[in-house]
């Protein structure tokens, strides 16, 4: 597969980037693992693979952005995932995220909404042997008829906490959403005390593209 020799070199590189996320506060372990594991230079555009391991978000297809992995460790961090939790991603992206979802044992539902994204991060992930679930379509109207789910993870960034997701968040389980303007958003968590009732805090400033509606 195009660009997936994973060499000493690399995972040498992933070592140091574990390192350089441990050391910005990342705590959970089965984070850091995943970081670890995941050759995250099979998902950058060749031009980019000499930065594969720099924590920085780099350019992908369709004008959207790979995260940086720290933020991408901060967001699962935030979750609190747990094995054979049932996890919807909005915004497949790369995959990257669904990625380290997976690694930790969470079975994950994922929607994108640009076609060219959700084609090449389908054949990528598969190649890779990460078995999910992709959907083709709006973020902002979820995955109703798989509902609920223990988690929700958005990685976009949105204007208000979208009521769709919350209705199909289960009693108990944690929506980590970026919320805000264009050019900046805060980090919110929401937990669903009961269907009526949501708790939100907040988890420090962050850059996401914007979460659109509808397919293109």
């Amino acid at each position: 597969m195009k660009n997936y020799e994973d060499t000493y070199r690399h995972k040498g590189l992933r070592r140091q980037l574990v390192e350089e996320v441990r050391k910005k506060g990342i705590t959970d372990e089965a984070v850091l693992n995943a970081i670890g594991k995941i050759p995250r230079h099979a998902f950058m555009d060749s031009g980019f693979i000499n930065f594969s391991y720099k924590d920085s978000a780099f350019p992908i297809a369709a004008g959207q952005t790979i995260s940086q992995p720290y933020t991408v460790a901060f967001q699962t961090q935030l979750l609190e995932v747990k094995t054979h939790e049932k996890i919807l991603e909005i915004g497949t992206g790369s995959g990257y995220q669904a990625a380290v979802l997976i690694e930790m044992g969470a079975s994950v539902y994922t929607i994108e909404r640009q076609r060219e994204l959700y084609i090449k991060s389908q054949q990528l992930l598969n190649q890779l042997g990460y078995k999910t679930n992709f959907f083709y379509g709006d973020g902002y109207a979820g995955l109703p008829a798989f509902a609920p789910f223990d988690k929700i993870l958005v990685t976009a960034g949105a204007t208000e906490i979208p009521d769709t997701l919350v209705k199909q968040l289960k009693t108990g389980g944690r929506m980590v959403i970026p919320v805000g303007g264009s050019d900046r958003q805060e980090m919110m968590l929401v937990v669903k005390k009961s269907d009526d009732d949501i708790e939100v805090t907040h988890h420090g400033g962050f850059v996401f593209v914007p979460f659109l509606k509808g397919k293109v």
